[in-house]
């Protein structure tokens, strides 16, 4: 049977990965609706090879232009319904002969369409950290209602996900995330303070979009992953921890309760999460490359150090005190990221800015229960308060 999907985020790097495991198995899947951000150009591009019913452009400043792009193409693409906005991304994420939605977007926007996908009773394979991070109980509660299965696409995730399969919780003692370091792994802390943005952008592993790779720098990704990984896999925060893993090779581990580990290993390759996402329970055959061990693979593990990357325990006590603090972390990264990204900030501003919105949030505006506007409120207050650590 041919699974009909919708892909939120498809010019991005992992909505790119995304479709290059869809032409890997044309016969297995359909693509109903693609959804981007503001890259229109590169919409198109896919948008006359897929042939989707549905296009999305986030920026609704962009939909005039989408709109007269397609229509000098009005004869490959006759029927193509243009929509925008976040709305946008709701609407084509229920859509009734969608089977899967895979959330792809950066940061808080893809809360929305995936609440709603979910409500609709879709498979979600989530690659939108932020959406658990800022509403993990609301979105798992969600799920657990409704009987729909969230699919990990984030490595780490899918890593923990693959070798809990078919084990009983209480045979579970830990969870390990496993991280590069970046690319800051052997610096000293007083390094930082002079990082460019190509220097952080320079991940030695793995080739991501902005964003995620300045998140791994600072490694504010592990932090989003290890609140993450407690909503998705319900466990302690005490029982979730993070080890630097240079190579990359072992994306997760999983510590049984007699001692015992077992480890996901893989090239580091994220079109093979995204293809398990998409065909699970089902592994296929691929020409993706695998990984070989006799091809001299080497694993190092090291302690995090905190004083390097002080971003993990700001996570910890985050996720700890829960309720709308994570929504203001998420938020505040995301300002930050974008204001290094642009030079207005050095590297160290982020974690500072971050920390500065959490103490005035835990002292102005925290909540222990919120729901899901009062989360959109507390995220776009946490926007403005980074701002104002910018300027």
């Amino acid at each position: 049977m041919i699974k009909k999907l919708a892909v939120l985020g498809s010019t991005g790097s992992i909505g790119r990965q995304t479709l290059e495991v869809i032409r890997e198995f044309p016969e297995r899947f359909k693509i109903i609706a693609l959804a981007a951000g503001s890259n229109v150009e590169l919409l198109v591009k896919q948008a006359l090879e897929f042939k989707p019913q549905y296009l999305v452009i986030g920026r609704q400043d962009r939909f005039l232009e989408l709109k007269q792009r397609l229509d000098s193409f009005a004869a490959q693409l006759p029927e193509v319904k243009i929509l925008a906005g976040v709305e946008g991304f709701t609407e084509v994420a229920t859509l009734a002969e969608i089977d899967q939605v895979l959330t792809a977007v950066v940061g808080a926007v893809g809360i929305k369409p995936t609440l709603a996908a979910i409500m609709a009773g879709k498979i979600v394979a989530l690659a939108n950290k932020e959406t658990l991070v800022a509403a993990g109980s609301i979105i798992t509660e969600a799920a657990r209602k409704i009987g729909v299965r969230i699919l990990p696409v984030d490595s780490e995730h899918s890593a923990i996900f693959q070798c809990l399969e078919g084990r009983t919780p209480d045979g579970v003692s830990k969870l390990w995330l496993t991280a590069s370091g970046g690319p800051f792994r052997s610096y000293r802390p007083s390094d930082l303070e002079s990082v460019t943005v190509e220097q952080a952008l320079n991940h030695p592993n793995w080739r991501m979009g902005g964003k995620i790779t300045i998140d791994s720098a600072t490694m504010f990704n592990k932090g989003l992953e290890i609140i993450e990984a407690h909503w998705l896999f319900g466990m302690p925060f005490d029982e979730i921890k993070v080890v630097i893993h240079p190579e990359s090779i072992v994306h997760s581990m999983i510590q049984m309760v007699d001692g015992s580990c077992i480890a996901h290993l893989g090239l580091c390759d994220m079109r093979l999460p995204i293809q398990y996402a998409l065909t699970f329970p089902d592994r296929l055959k691929s020409s993706f490359p695998a990984l070989d061990f006799l091809d001299r693979i080497q694993l190092h593990f090291e302690p995090v150090n905190p004083e390097l990357f002080p971003a993990i325990d700001l996570a910890y006590e985050v996720g700890r005190r829960g309720g709308s603090l994570p929504a203001a972390l998420n938020a505040a990264n995301e300002v930050a990221v974008a204001a290094f990204l642009d030079g207005k900030i050095r590297f160290t501003g982020i974690e500072r800015i971050v920390s500065g919105v959490i103490g005035d949030h835990q002292k102005e505006r925290f909540q222990s229960d919120p729901d899901l506007e009062e989360i959109l409120a507390v995220d776009a207050w946490a926007r403005r308060q980074a701002q104002r650590f910018i300027l």
